[in-house]
């Protein structure tokens, strides 16, 4: 949940940023959806999206309203979206490394 509220913090930023140029009379572009920031941002929200949908079939289980095949699938699936989430983030800390070590 790190990583989310990190996200949520990130989410924030920009849109303060976006909202100043605009005051600022900058005109907002459109993102580029093969962007690398839009790229992670909807694997980000992908996560959030299948962490709630993993969290309420756990409630559904526990009240007895969900089948335990759909919530193990829930809790699965939203278990590789944060595992391909931190192996981005992995390869983006390494690749910073990487880049610092870079003689000048």
């Amino acid at each position: 949940m790190i990583a989310v509220k990190a996200y949520a913090t990130a989410q924030a930023q920009a849109a303060s940023l976006a909202s100043a140029a605009a005051q600022m009379g900058g005109a907002a572009q459109a993102p580029d959806p093969h962007a690398f920031s839009e790229i992670l941002k909807n694997a980000m929200n992908d996560t959030v999206q299948s962490s709630k949908a993993a969290e309420t079939a756990m409630i559904n289980q526990v009240q007895g309203k969900a089948d335990l095949v759909d919530t193990v699938t829930a809790i699965t699936s939203a278990q590789s979206n944060l595992d391909t989430v931190m192996a981005i983030r992995d390869q983006v800390i390494n690749a910073y490394n990487d880049v610092l070590k870079t003689p000048i």
